[in-house]
Parts: structure tokens; C-alpha cells; sequence
């Protein structure tokens, strides 16, 4: 186990706390194997009836996953030449198809930025998990802004999403919160910044069985302060433009719309990694024919060949290491990427029989 991973039982449920702050708890290596441990260890406990996973921090559930590690180790070699690396993307996907499908009823509390890899943990199954939102949840799954694609499931949820809302969450990166989280289905609940002191008594007073519907009556007078969803304002105008057949199809019929809510998105599109906004827009049409083991086996191959590209490399180096915002993409407009290029991406690395997450069910 690690440090930066805290775990005790109240009342048959079991509480996992993120304890890394300063990281805004971005998963290592470690602690996705310690969350992995204890879930495994918990599935099986019958004292264990539900699951809660929450942070030290209002200011983050998860920020994603250590991309300070992906840098430094996708320096070593071809996919890092690391197994660290490999390890790293290979056990985390394990983790959110756990997580997905995991049998008690598993809530995760997303105060703060819940972005990325933290989505991951955050999305729990339909059939039993909660998802509680705050006024301070900052949701997304920015991956294209550091030369990344929505992964962690993504290629799932996103393709699951209501119209094209998961093309426009996936292939402009931005932010949403607390109100547009739950319209978009990436949330359930909300319950004021305020009140999660009190949620958390409740979840140490409340036996574990009946947690969640404890939950969703404690959640019930809050139901209509999350605010106004913009997104579901903006609908007609994200389904018109984000249904384009192509990424240079949907940023051209942007262009023609004065509308400040598609300008935005324009503007965040031309700052993204043209090559992986069309890996994108392809992953999230091929994801949502796809189960969810699927769509992570997907993944896992086309974040080794993200590495072999090295388009990952250094969208981190602009952003997070030299931190001068001026990633030099690979090709560098949208014009240059061809259909055997985004192919590429989707190109077996491994047979069937190898592929590290064959045994996902």
C-alpha cells in the first residue's frame, strides 16, 4: 500500500481516501495498485457492503495520471523502454474495468477537478454506482491538450454520451461542471460544497447496504441547485456542428457561427494536437459499437502507439515541463493528417492471444 492511498470501514462501508494534494492526487504507479488491492480485497469482504472513494482535498477528487512519469519515461526508450510504463496504462485500464463492473455499490465523491484519470475511478457502473457533483467539480477529459486521447474508458462513456456531447467533451478538452456533468451522464448527484461534511457523516452512521438510497435522499432538496446545464442550452448547436464526418468538418461549420459558445470551442480546437483530435473522433465512432473491456483493449493499443508517435511527449514538455505552451504538433495542422495516419493508430501492436488486457471480461 501506499502513503498517499488512506482506507478504514465505517459502518460495512468501506472508505478509500487519495491523500497526494499537492499532486491534486494525480495517480502513480502505486497508488493504482494500492486501489486495485484494496478493491479486490473489499469485492470479496463480506463485512463490506459499499464502497466510497474521496479525497483529503476539496480541491481535487483526481487530476489524472502522473504525466510527469509519462514524460520521464517515455524518454527511455520506445514506450518509455520502460515496463513501468507499460505497466502504468495496463493496470490503471484493469482498475477502471474493475471499477465499472465492480459488484457493490461503489461512490465516488467528485469535489474538485475530476479530469482524465480521475474520470476513470470516478465512473463506477450504472447498475450500482452514485456519482456526486459540487459546486466545485471541474469535469473533463482534456487529453487532446497534451497530445493525448480520451482514455481510461473514455472511448466508452464519451461514445455513450447523448448526441454528439462526447465528440465536443473529447475533441475540445474543456471544462465543465457540476450541472452539465449530470446532463451529460457523467454524474448523478449534487450536493453543495457545503454539505459534504455532513454527507460524510452519513456515510459513517448509515450502514452500508442502504447507503445509497441514504445518498439520494440526503441529495433530493439539493436536486435544483446545481444550476442552469449550458450544455443542454447549447445542444442543438454542439450536435449541428460536432456531427461534421470529419474533425476539419466540424471546426469549419464552427467558423461559420458567430456564436460565443461555438467560438470557444473553435478556439480550444485550434490549440490541440490535430493528429489526436482525429484519433479522437475515430476512437469515440469506433467505442460506442464497443462493450467496455473492448473499448480498454482499444486504448491500451493505441497508447503504445501514441508513445511510439511521441505526440504525448511532448505535449507534456509544452505544457507541464518547460511549461511554454507551444507544443510543436506532429504533423502541425489538420490539413496534414492523412487516414493512414490516424490508422496507424488503431493497427494491432499485439495478437489477440498477448494483448495485455486479453482477460478482461
Amino acid at each position: 500500500m501506499t502513503d498517499t492511498v488512506l482506507t478504514r470501514v465505517a459502518n460495512r462501508t468501506g472508505v478509500i481516501t487519495l491523500d497526494r494534494p499537492k499532486a491534486l492526487n494525480s495517480l502513480s504507479l502505486d497508488m493504482v495498485r494500492s486501489l486495485t488491492a484494496i478493491l479486490r480485497a473489499w469485492e470479496h469482504d463480506a463485512g463490506i457492503d459499499a464502497v466510497v472513494i474521496t479525497s483529503t482535498s476539496e480541491k481535487a477528487l483526481c487530476a489524472g495520471g502522473d504525466i510527469r512519469f509519462f514524460h520521464e519515461m517515455g524518454h527511455a526508450g520506445p514506450m518509455g523502454g520502460s515496463a513501468l510504463l507499460e505497466d502504468f496504462f495496463t493496470e490503471e485500464y484493469a482498475l477502471n474495468h474493475l471499477i465499472h463492473f465492480y459488484p457493490k455499490p461503489y461512490i465516488a465523491m467528485m469535489d474538485g477537478v475530476v479530469m482524465g484519470g480521475g474520470m476513470g475511478i470516478a465512473q463506477g457502473g450504472p447498475d450500482c454506482g452514485l456519482r456526486i457533483v459540487t459546486e466545485r467539480s471541474k469535469v473533463a477529459m482534456p487529453e487532446v491538450n497534451i497530445g493525448l486521447f480520451p482514455d481510461v474508458g473514455g472511448s466508452h462513456f464519451l461514445s455513450h454520451a447523448p448526441g454528439q456531447l462526447g465528440q465536443y467533451l473529447g475533441l475540445t478538452g474543456l471544462t465543465i461542471g457540476a450541472a452539465d456533468a449530470i446532463y451529460v451522464g457523467l454524474a448523478d448527484l449534487f450536493v453543495p460544497g457545503e454539505k459534504m461534511g455532513a454527507l460524510m457523516a452519513l456515510v459513517d452512521s448509515t450502514p452500508g447496504g442502504e447507503l445509497p438510497a441514504a445518498i439520494r435522499a440526503f441529495a433530493a432538496p439539493f436536486a435544483g441547485q446545481a444550476g442552469a446545464s449550458e450544455l443542454q442550452a447549447q445542444r442543438g448547436v454542439i450536435d449541428a456542428h460536432f456531427g461534421a464526418a470529419s474533425v476539419a468538418g466540424v471546426m469549419a461549420s464552427l467558423a461559420r457561427d458567430e456564436n460565443p459558445f461555438a467560438q470557444k470551442a473553435l478556439k480550444a480546437m485550434r490549440q490541440r494536437s490535430p493528429l489526436m483530435m482525429c484519433v479522437t473522433r475515430e476512437l469515440l465512432l469506433r467505442g460506442a459499437a464497443l462493450d467496455v473491456a473492448d473499448c480498454l483493449r482499444m486504448e491500451r493499443n493505441l497508447v503504445r502507439r501514441n508513445f511510439e508517435h511521441g505526440e504525448v511527449l511532448e505535449g507534456v514538455r509544452a505544457l507541464v515541463i518547460d511549461k511554454d505552451n507551444a507544443p510543436k504538433w506532429n504533423p502541425a495542422t489538420l490539413e496534414e493528417v492523412s487516414a493512414e495516419m490516424v490508422e496507424r493508430f488503431f493497427e494491432p501492436v499485439w495478437p489477440e492471444y498477448a494483448h495485455p488486457l486479453r482477460h478482461l471480461a
